[in-house]
């Protein structure tokens, strides 16, 4: 009996996935203008704005807008992207943030006419990966992935093949903000369309190799 309980809320656990509520989320740099409208963020991104520490330019930013919830453990975070990309740099997309020298920002990223799948991870000093785009897709759909000290970037032009594009380190066991990035480095800003963002709490991996272990 006690198996079954406990494959029941095992269950229930990985399935609970839900929309998270935008009217809840809190700002960090909120832009001048934004709005949220049938359970889509739309905001004019700030111009001049970034998020980068130190390494290859000499400089730190920590500007940009990012609407956030806090999260804990382990969960899956997802969302659709449509932005009006105009100027070299115009990103939006997924962040994972512990504070201001430890996060992943990941999105979509226009660069010299071309669109990326862009990752920026910064512990201390930031890196950046890029993945060029062979087309211009109208949207495109940005997962992240928390595992226990990692975080597994994806992304997904149909919101049902996901592309793995990157795994990098994150503390595991401390709570994180998780939400909505977009900069606007070297331009005036742009239109980013944010929606169907949705965060799936997922089992503790320690946990469930631990209760298998001790059936």
């Amino acid at each position: 009996m006690r198996k079954i309980l406990r494959t029941i809320l095992l269950i229930l656990i990985v399935g609970n996935t839900h929309a998270q509520s935008l009217e809840k989320m809190q700002w960090f740099n909120e832009p001048e203008k934004w709005e949220i409208k049938n359970k889509s963020l739309i905001m004019q991104v700030t111009p001049k704005s970034d998020y980068w520490r130190i390494s290859h330019y000499g400089f730190t930013v920590d500007d940009a807008p990012f609407y956030y919830s806090t999260y804990g453990g382990e969960f899956e975070a997802k969302v659709k992207l449509t932005g009006a990309y105009k100027a070299r740099f115009d990103q939006m997309g997924l962040m994972i943030r512990t504070d201001h020298k430890n996060y992943i920002k990941t999105g979509v990223e226009y660069v010299d006419g071309k669109f990326n799948v862009s990752t920026v991870v910064t512990h201390e000093k930031s890196d950046w990966s890029v993945t060029t785009l062979d087309k211009t897709p109208s949207f495109i759909w940005i997962k992240i992935v928390r595992r226990l000290d990692a975080v597994e970037i994806f992304y997904s032009l149909d919101d049902k093949t996901y592309i793995m594009t990157r795994n990098a380190p994150l503390q595991d066991n401390a709570p994180v903000l998780v939400g909505l990035m977009a900069a606007s480095p070297d331009g005036e800003g742009f239109e980013a369309r944010f929606e169907n963002f949705s965060v799936k709490h997922l089992p503790d991996q320690r946990r469930l190799e631990w209760l298998q272990n001790h059936k």
